[in-house]
């Protein structure tokens, strides 16, 4: 991840670069030159500055875990007693470091966060919540736990042909 962002402008190419490469990070230099219409060169270099500005969070790849690992696919809702921002800073730290809480969002309505979570089996994921939701310095009143069942549709990108780009 770059240090130090920059300000970038976002062309038409810089716009195009993004979305099929959001898509599609390994992509090739010459395979994406040939789809924006630039030379291998000064695709190169968009792609460069567009990282060195900070549009690239990481790049990930989607594995299918079913084939690999047996997992259990959950999300657990977190509700805190005390929603100071004290309290949600060390809630928020404790679940950081822990991997199998791969995403934690904090949310609006009677839930303050929701984790999208990965465990071996069920014995091991009520085991981390039962660790986690112990703590009583992170003040958890209720945990409720949504075992996915099946995944009907995944997250395939940002729909970015959707949203209005920021100019």
């Amino acid at each position: 991840m770059p240090s130090k962002k920059r300000n970038l402008k976002l062309d038409a190419i810089n716009k195009m670069i993004l979305s099929i490469t959001h898509l599609n990070s390994d992509i090739s230099n010459q395979e994406l030159a040939e789809r924006v219409g630039l030379s291998p060169s000064a695709c190169f270099q968009r792609m460069k500055a567009l990282k060195e500005a900070g549009y690239f969070v990481s790049f990930h790849t989607d594995l299918d875990l079913d084939r690999m690992v047996e997992n259990v696919l959950a999300y657990v809702e977190f509700t805190l007693e005390n929603n100071s921002t004290a309290f949600r800073k060390s809630f928020e730290a404790a679940i950081e470091v822990i991997p199998e809480f791969m995403d934690c969002l904090r949310i609006t309505g009677d839930v303050d966060y929701i984790c999208f979570t990965c465990c071996s089996n069920t014995q091991a994921l009520n085991a981390l919540i039962d660790d986690i939701s112990g703590r009583e310095d992170l003040g958890i009143k209720i945990v409720k736990t949504r075992i996915i069942l099946e995944r009907a549709k995944w997250y395939l990108g940002y729909p970015l042909e959707k949203l209005k780009w920021i100019d």
